[in-house]
């Protein structure tokens, strides 16, 4: 990473975030908290965006009406090229809207994806959670992948089972998902785009012919005041539930669980009292965000932070990764402390674009650590394997989690 100090207030490039900050932000982020709280630098696939760092106005622009979410305004901001959704079918949704279509929108999906339908996956989720483990335990004691025996495959069942995908088509409705994540080969995401949306296309299609009790079915029938979703609206909603309950949960399973291993006496605690998971996902969101920035914004007139004024008509990321690990903010910021008071973290974002997904998230990770602690005795890290990242500015996410794993345990106390 090259530094320039003197070029943010120039709003000329100071840093140029490569390979080696995809696999460890945390050291750039806390070179540019150090220097401001707003820099101007050039991202993945040369994109240059203001990347905002630090706590106080990172949640401070989150809700700022001056930045925008509109899709194809935002979309004209990047490259040609960009394998951005932004402008596509799946991109019409509430995540690149603006108040009052995002208001519309929100109230809408609200209405289908409610407290009570995420409470009622809790008996499904555990069930998926106990099947993969069953899996996995042919396989002990040995060497196993988590992230492909558990953190991808519990994720993507649980929203199969969300939107009622019929089980004809999972293998195939999986297979599409992960590759339209990938930022970094863009073939494949137009491609694996196509297919996707040709497939929620025909099971959209089915659930107007006979509704179903899913939320998808719910959202293709739904009426509030006369109002309802247009086709490319469905479409772009069920992609972001794809979003919100999919990519978000894969790595906050697989950063808590790492994060846990490393930390011994936290994941004893743990073991002996599951009443203690929730702050343990709370603080894996704190301390190793499923979410390296938020979607992108860009500035409807120009914002001054702090003495730099960003101009209208600029993209904008704000750091969820670098801000959570604020020092302002939350003492020993760099130290995973599951008995971390007031733990006020933005891994969910904040203001009116809060995630979504952020309950179900939040359930499926509980579940996934629960289960897992409960199944296996002995959880251990593969150390001689270097851990990598994925090659992605907008998601925190491993590619391998390599652990060795023991006989069947007995339990864990609830107390």
């Amino acid at each position: 990473m090259s530094v320039h100090p003197n070029d943010d207030q120039r709003g000329e490039i100071s840093t140029t975030l490569n390979e080696s900050f995809l696999q460890n932000p945390h050291v750039v982020y806390a070179e540019l908290r150090r220097r401001g709280p707003v820099h101007r630098v050039r991202m993945w696939g040369g994109v240059n965006v203001w990347m905002v760092t630090r706590y106080d106005e990172a949640r401070q622009l989150l809700a700022d009406p001056r930045l925008k979410k509109h899709g194809p305004t935002a979309g004209s901001l990047f490259p040609p090229g960009n394998a951005s959704t932004i402008g596509t079918v799946l991109g019409d949704n509430m995540l690149f809207r603006d108040p009052p279509d995002h208001t519309r929108l929100r109230r809408l999906v609200t209405a289908a994806f409610t407290a009570r339908a995420v409470a009622g996956l809790r008996p499904a989720i555990v069930d998926i959670a106990d099947d993969l483990l069953t899996e996995m335990s042919h396989q002990a004691p040995g060497r196993v992948d988590l992230m492909q025996t558990l953190a991808l495959p519990l994720p993507i069942r649980v929203i199969g089972e969300l939107l009622g995908v019929p089980t004809a088509v999972r293998g195939r409705f999986a297979s599409l998902v992960m590759p339209v994540f990938n930022t970094s080969v863009p073939d494949e995401v137009h491609r694996a785009r196509a297919e996707l949306t040709q497939l929620l296309q025909t099971i959209v299609a089915a659930k107007r012919e006979q509704p179903a009790r899913d939320v998808l079915g719910h959202l293709v029938h739904l009426r509030d005041d006369g109002d309802r979703l247009s086709e490319d609206e469905l479409l772009g909603t069920a992609f972001l539930l794809i979003v919100a309950g999919y990519e978000t949960t894969v790595n906050l399973i697989a950063n808590g669980v790492l994060a846990l291993l490393r930390h011994p006496a936290q994941l004893a605690a743990v073991r002996a009292h599951r009443s203690l998971l929730p702050a343990a996902v709370e603080e894996t969101l704190r301390f190793e965000s499923p979410l390296n920035t938020a979607t992108v914004r860009f500035t409807g007139e120009p914002v001054s932070v702090g003495d730099i004024e960003i101009p209208a008509g600029e993209l904008v990321m704000i750091a969820l990764l670098g801000a959570n690990r604020d020092e302002r903010q939350f003492p020993d910021a760099d130290t995973f402390d599951i008995g971390r008071t007031d733990n006020r973290h933005l891994a969910f974002g904040h203001g009116i674009h809060h995630c979504i997904g952020a309950p179900l998230a939040r359930m499926e990770a509980e579940i996934a650590l629960d289960r897992l602690l409960s199944r296996f005795h002995h959880v251990e890290l593969a150390e001689d394997e270097p851990l990598k990242y994925r090659s992605s500015t907008l998601m925190r996410g491993l590619l391998r989690l390599p652990v060795h794993i023991g006989g069947s345990a007995s339990g864990g106390s609830t107390g």
